[in-house]
């Protein structure tokens, strides 16, 4: 039996977006976190540019700029940079997509509170779920392993949290129609704009070159900001978008399970517990959207 591209696309993407996690923790011993960021989205800018021209994709209207400048700002700039900047800081890389993996929960709740859309009993079952995983993850390193823990690392991991969700909501409701090769275009503008402030306020763009930091460096490039963007493309094209949002939880243990196997990120028993209700939570949260 033949298996579909169409089919694959959506565990692919969620495995591609994953390794973000891992590339991270590969990079950042050798280069600050904003400048690695700087870097990052400077080149995909100049690619998102030649996609578009060769692609001939539409430009935005005036319009819809600043929109997908600020989405930008928020979805890589506001996300990413506090990501990268956790994991500099020490925090466990499993641990950051656990807590940033809380997204669809928060987006789902922000749109009971703002947008007055309803919560079933299984979504608030989920957010609570969601809630006691990450709860159970944070209060067991920090029982057990209190030195590698930085409480400011963890602020981090929320303020990315909170961008990420923030920048969902705008996209979902000013701008689904958006063409996606130059809102990207634009997006990536946002984001280079906000961390080449933080990089050159807070950082003195040092870096250690080495093998690890390029092929850190060409993967998160190629392999997330190309590769899984123009996957996300194809599966518009086919129809399958909601499969990336059923199947988006599982981004948290992939990646935990890539830390634990590369870098011996171990969870115990109760942080592993918590993983499974966050992974849960977060599928009740988003499963009547999926059907």
């Amino acid at each position: 039996m033949s298996v579909k591209l169409t089919q694959v696309a959506p565990f692919l993407f969620v495995w591609l977006w994953s390794t973000g996690f891992v590339g991270a923790k590969y990079g950042l011993p050798y280069i600050e976190p904003f400048f690695m960021l700087l870097v990052r989205f400077a080149i995909v800018v100049v690619i998102f540019y030649l996609l578009v021209q060769v692609f001939r994709a539409k430009w935005l209207d005036k319009q819809y700029i600043a929109q997908q400048l600020l989405v930008g700002t928020l979805i890589h700039g506001g996300y990413l940079g506090g990501v990268f900047f956790a994991i500099k800081q020490g925090v466990p890389a499993g641990l950051a997509a656990i807590i940033v993996g809380l997204q669809p929960i928060i987006t789902t709740l922000a749109c009971w509170l703002f947008l007055q859309q309803k919560i079933n009993r299984s979504q608030l079952a989920g957010l609570s779920l969601g809630f006691i995983g990450i709860s159970l993850v944070i209060v067991e390193k920090n029982a057990f392993d209190t030195s590698s823990l930085s409480a400011l690392g963890i602020i981090a991991c929320i303020i990315a949290l909170i961008c990420i969700s923030a920048g969902t909501l705008l996209q979902k409701q000013y701008s689904e129609k958006v063409p996606l090769l130059s809102g990207s275009f634009y997006q990536y503008i946002g984001a280079t704009l906000v961390v080449a402030v933080l990089s050159f306020s807070m950082e003195t763009q040092s870096v250690i070159y080495s093998l690890e930091l390029l092929a850190a460096m060409s993967w998160l490039i190629f392999g997330l900001s190309i590769l899984a963007i123009l996957l996300l493309l194809y599966m518009i094209r086919e129809g399958e978008v909601a499969k990336v949002t059923s199947y988006f939880y599982l981004v948290p243990p992939a990646a935990v399970i890539q830390t634990w196997w590369l870098f011996d990120e171990s969870l115990g028993p109760l942080a592993l517990t918590g993983c499974i209700c966050t992974v849960l939570g977060v599928y009740l949260v988003v499963k009547k959207a999926a059907v």
